[in-house]
């Protein structure tokens, strides 16, 4: 029963890290198309969360029937929960990379280069990039102290989208044939933003799943 149980929890984690590396990759290939105008890509990205939703629920039911079979207690309670709400954030972040690709579907048309530069969209992304790899190690090396090098990382994340739509107001100012191009992207930005937070989500849950430690209301205060 116990060999059993540590079989499944096995295959969970393996899953987890499967949901968080295809994640991973279709935040990188929703860049790559955003900043190569590469509507190929894009649709790559959209088709592929038929993958992502079908390992979500996978992973859903695959918790589920660890919970009515072995009855988990402490730190193996604390896995499944964690996993649960792992896959739920990392389901959000998909999301957001598929409507991401849809705006570059749909609007068609290269961004003019310094729109990147001016709102630092390459720093916003290196920063994404540095949080996933943060807690990749965190997840596969139950290492605590990289998943709380999230925290200061997303605040500059949050720094970018507050200066943005400033500057954004500033570029339609000088040129009002841009109009399109900025609104849409503030629209990634705010993404962008977006799955930082879903990020720190996932190293609070490693760290209450590590060290049974709750931090959520902690830096909150």
């Amino acid at each position: 029963m116990v060999q059993n149980a540590e079989h499944h929890r096995n295959l969970l984690n393996e899953s987890g890290l499967e949901m968080l590396n295809l994640c991973i990759s279709q935040i990188e290939k929703a860049t790559e198309a955003l900043l190569n105008n590469d509507g190929d890509l894009a649709e790559d990205v959209m088709n592929t969360e038929t993958r992502i939703n079908a390992l979500d629920l996978k992973i859903e039911n695959d918790c589920e029937k660890f919970i009515a079979l072995y009855t988990p207690v402490a730190i193996d309670l604390r896995f499944i929960m964690a996993v649960l709400k792992i896959n739920f954030d990392l389901e959000r972040i998909g999301d957001h990379a598929y409507d991401i690709s849809k705006y570059i579907v749909d609007f068609d048309k290269p961004i003019e280069p310094h729109l990147f530069k001016n709102l630092k969209f390459e720093k916003m992304y290196a920063t994404i990039i540095s949080m996933f790899e943060n807690i990749t190690i965190a997840y596969e090396e139950k290492d605590v102290k990289s998943a709380r090098k999230v925290f200061k990382k997303d605040k500059i994340l949050d720094k970018i989208n507050a200066e943005s739509f400033s500057i954004i107001e500033k570029e339609i100012n000088k040129d009002n044939a841009i109009i399109d191009q900025t609104l849409l992207m503030f629209a990634i930005i705010k993404k962008f933003e977006r799955v930082g937070d879903l990020i720190k989500n996932i190293a609070e849950e490693i760290i209450f799943y590590i060290d049974a430690e709750v931090i959520k209301h902690k830096r909150k205060k």
